[in-house]
């Protein structure tokens, strides 16, 4: 694994070769979207990258107002900052919303695994056995972009198998600001077995009926990376605000 502060790095652009092309069948706008909302969880466009409306366009061949109305959801999530005018960068991380985002989702998880536990669905853990092996292939090759695709789908799973997928959706519009974090702490040492051996923990507390135990794994797993704020703090600076 990489050392604790080798961030992704990405140029100061907008992009540095062509994108996929966008599916026909489909609107442009969500496509764009979702795109530049992933390359900055990815952190392939870092905080203060410009983005440039002409060149966006051109790289998703596009008229410039699906990119308008991309980048305007992406204002909404507090992804990138507007300045009219004169210019659109993403965002800084905001440590502020990336603590109210992880209060959120703790509230809600403690309460799905407790559900969970009580209802001891089998197929259920198969699944969740199954996004964990996955996990681990990625964590053994270094592929953290899978790799946290790998873990939002174990807890999407817990979300639908409790019949909260609406939640989950408002989890994830919320999650831009932890969710940069999380990535930047991801190449630590350990930090992706980490989390592959509290999925494990709490999977086998839900196959076992133990709503406690699911909750405690659970809580430890999610204050796993604002725990080390401090420490992602001094090796990437330029990337936070409070």
């Amino acid at each position: 694994m990489e050392a604790a502060h080798s961030a992704p790095r990405a140029a100061a652009k907008t992009a540095s070769r062509p994108a996929a092309r966008l599916d026909r069948a489909r609107q442009a706008a969500p496509q764009v979207f979702e795109r530049l909302r992933n390359a900055i969880i990815a952190l392939e466009l870092p905080p203060g990258a410009p983005l440039s409306r002409a060149e966006l366009a051109g790289q998703f061949g596009v008229s410039s107002t699906p990119v308008r109305d991309a980048l305007m959801r992406l204002e909404e999530e507090g992804l990138v900052d507007v300045f009219p005018q004169h210019a659109t960068v993403v965002s800084r991380i905001d440590i502020s919303r990336a603590e109210q985002a992880h209060f959120l989702r703790q509230a809600l998880e403690l309460e799905i695994v407790r559900l969970l536990a009580a209802s001891r669905d089998a197929a259920l853990v198969v699944r969740l056995d199954h996004a964990i092996a996955l996990q681990q292939q990625f964590a053994k090759a270094g592929d953290f972009e899978a790799f946290m695709t790998g873990d939002n789908d174990f807890h999407a799973q817990l979300y639908a198998a409790a019949g909260k997928q609406d939640l989950w959706t408002l989890v994830r519009r919320s999650s831009g600001h932890i969710d940069r974090l999380r990535r930047l702490h991801l190449p630590s040492p350990g930090k992706a077995q980490n989390i592959v051996r509290h999925h494990k923990l709490i999977t086998r507390a839900i196959e076992a009926g133990d709503a406690d135990a699911a909750q405690q794994h659970l809580r430890k797993h999610l204050s796993g990376t604002l725990s080390e704020l401090d420490k992602i703090r001094s090796h990437h600076p330029e990337y936070l605000t409070d």
